[in-house]
C-alpha cells in the first residue's frame, strides 16, 4: 500500500536519510542505500530489492505510481514536493527530481554464487578501488559483458554508495555482489574450486591479453589505476595478463581496461 504525502515539513523523521545523502556511513549502519535518477529508480522498482521510501517532484509522481503500486511491500512512503523544497532538503540540486531509499540485501556467499552460476564461470574481483564512480562503471561493464558476479575486496569502497549506484545505472540490481572480509582468501577458495584467477597487470613482461585462455572458469582481478593490484592479491592469482598499448601509455582507467578484457573473454567464448 502506498502512502503518498506532500511534504509540509522538512523535519519529518522519515526524511532523515534524504537530509544525510553525503553521510554514507550512517546509511550503511541502517542497512539502506540511496537511489538517484530516472533509470536507476525504474530498475530498482522492477527488481527484488526492498524499497523503503521514494522522494519525487510532484510532477513525476504519475510516471512512477504504477510501478510503485505493483511492488510487493505493504507500506512504501512516497513523498512529493516542489523543486525548491527538494533542494533545501538534500542540500544540492537533484536534476531529475527522483530519489529513493532502498534496503541493502543480505550478502551473497561464495557458495551461493558458485551454485547459481553456470559453467564456464565468469567473475570479476576488485582490489583497492576507492572511486565510487569507477566501481559503478565497472558494474555496468559486468552486466554488459555477462560477468556472473562481482567480488569487491575489503580495500574497495562500498558498492552501495549513492554515486556508485547512480553510475551503475541500476545494473547493481541484476549483478550479485560479494564483499568478502579477505579477498586473498576468497581467491584461494576460487582456485581450489577450479576457477583460474587472472590479474590485469600493466607491465609488458606479462603475457598479453590475446595469449591468455579465458574459455574455462575464470575470475578477472582488477586493481586501481594509481596503485594497481596489491602484491598479496597478485600473489594469490594464477597468472597476470596485460593489455598491449602503444605510445608509452602504461595504463587505462580501470573501467576501460575491464571492458577490453571482458570483451576478450566473450570473444574467446564465441559470444563477441
Amino acid at each position: 500500500m502506498l502512502h503518498i504525502q506532500k511534504i509540509s515539513s522538512l523535519d519529518l523523521p522519515e526524511l532523515a536519510p534524504y537530509r544525510s545523502l553525503k553521510r554514507s556511513a550512517e546509511h550503511a549502519k541502517l542497512g539502506i542505500f540511496v537511489v538517484e535518477g530516472d533509470k536507476v529508480l525504474h530498475r530498482m522498482l522492477e527488481s527484488e530489492f526492498g524499497v523503503v521510501s521514494v522522494l519525487l517532484l510532484e510532477s513525476r509522481l504519475a510516471e512512477f505510481e504504477p510501478l510503485l503500486r505493483a511492488r510487493p511491500e505493504k507500506d512504501i512512503a512516497v513523498f512529493v514536493c516542489d523543486k525548491a523544497a527538494m533542494m533545501e532538503l538534500v542540500g544540492f540540486e537533484i536534476y531529475q527530481g527522483v530519489l529513493a531509499i532502498g534496503k541493502i540485501p543480505a550478502p551473497w556467499s561464495l557458495e551461493k554464487t558458485l551454485a547459481a552460476s553456470p559453467h564456464p564461470h565468469f567473475f570479476a574481483a576488485l582490489d583497492g578501488l576507492s572511486n565510487a564512480e569507477n566501481v559503478g562503471l565497472l558494474m555496468r561493464n559486468c552486466a554488459a559483458f555477462g560477468v556472473q558476479a562481482l567480488i569487491s575486496g575489503e580495500t574497495c569502497c562500498s558498492p552501495f554508495l549513492r554515486r556508485t549506484v547512480r553510475n551503475s545505472m541500476g545494473t547493481l540490481f541484476k549483478l550479485p555482489v560479494l564483499e568478502p572480509p579477505n579477498l586473498v582468501h576468497t581467491l584461494h577458495q576460487l582456485r581450489a574450486r577450479g576457477v583460474r584467477c587472472l590479474a590485469a597487470h600493466p607491465h609488458p613482461d606479462k603475457q598479453v591479453l590475446s595469449q591468455a585462455n579465458f574459455t574455462g572458469d575464470v575470475c578477472i582481478v582488477l586493481g586501481s589505476e594509481g596503485h594497481g593490484i596489491s602484491p598479496e592479491v597478485l600473489a594469490a592469482c594464477d597468472e597476470a595478463v596485460a593489455i598491449p598499448m602503444a605510445n608509452d601509455v602504461d595504463s587505462l582507467n580501470v573501467s576501460a581496461a575491464a571492458a577490453v578484457i571482458f570483451y576478450e573473454v566473450n570473444r574467446q567464448r564465441g559470444k563477441a
